[in-house]
């Protein structure tokens, strides 16, 4: 769920127009088809490329790595306590990211999960911590109960298969993430989150493209854009 070459239209007007209209975010809108579908095709295969490359690695070096993730990430939200921090269920290789939302849980935030409603939408976040019941959403991923209340995070954890020098973040193609943030009415803080080897030089950003705040690999802080 990612950055997407699927626009698609959002649910409500988007409140942070100014960060992804072309007049004022300098990228062109998509206006020449062959370019457009040239992009398609990249991502898509880079995406593979670059999920084939982390589901190589060994579940100890993931697990080392995922808890250097979780350190940084902690050190760059600060204290927890009050906040709603949306993160997500790893899936295909993705940094498991459960202990630190533990801690989180234990320091007083409120955890969340996203929850697909239908292709083409935003995201929703219903809360959830660690051992909470869940069911399963699209691509059977775990989500929370439906019973479980739809809350606003301060802090949003993305996962990314790729990221570039600007923070723009290659997902799985479906826009969940893009729309999402450009949809809400409060911008909450944004991390990308994976692994170094998911560093290339650019994912070739569309208009409706919106970089992440900060990338945190398990070598520490590749992006910062936040204050």
């Amino acid at each position: 769920m990612t950055s997407d070459e699927n626009s698609g239209s959002f649910a409500s007007p988007p409140c942070f127009m100014h960060e992804v209209d072309p007049a004022y975010s300098g990228l062109a809108a998509e206006t020449d088809p062959v370019q457009a579908e040239d992009v398609k095709r990249w991502r898509k295969a880079e995406r593979e490329r670059l999920i084939a490359a982390r589901m190589e690695l060994g579940p100890t070096l993931r697990h080392d790595y995922d808890a250097r993730i979780a350190s940084v990430l902690g050190d760059l939200i600060g204290p927890a306590e009050g906040k709603t921090v949306a993160a997500y269920w790893p899936f295909r290789g993705e940094p498991n990211l459960h202990p630190f939302l533990k801690e989180l849980t234990a320091a007083g935030a409120q955890c969340a999960l996203p929850v697909v409603v239908k292709l083409g939408q935003p995201l929703l976040f219903r809360a959830w911590s660690p051992g909470d019941p869940t069911t399963r959403g699209v691509w059977n991923i775990p989500i929370p109960e439906e019973s479980a209340p739809i809350v606003q995070p301060d802090v949003v954890i993305s996962p990314l298969v790729g990221f570039d020098p600007s923070g723009y973040r290659l997902g799985y193609g479906g826009g969940f993430y893009d729309r999402t943030l450009a949809g809400m009415t409060e911008k909450p803080r944004v991390f990308g989150v994976g692994y170094a080897l998911a560093a290339i030089n650019t994912i070739f950003p569309q208009w409706h493209d919106i970089a992440m705040d900060w990338v945190v690999t398990e070598e520490g802080v590749a992006v910062s854009n936040g204050p």
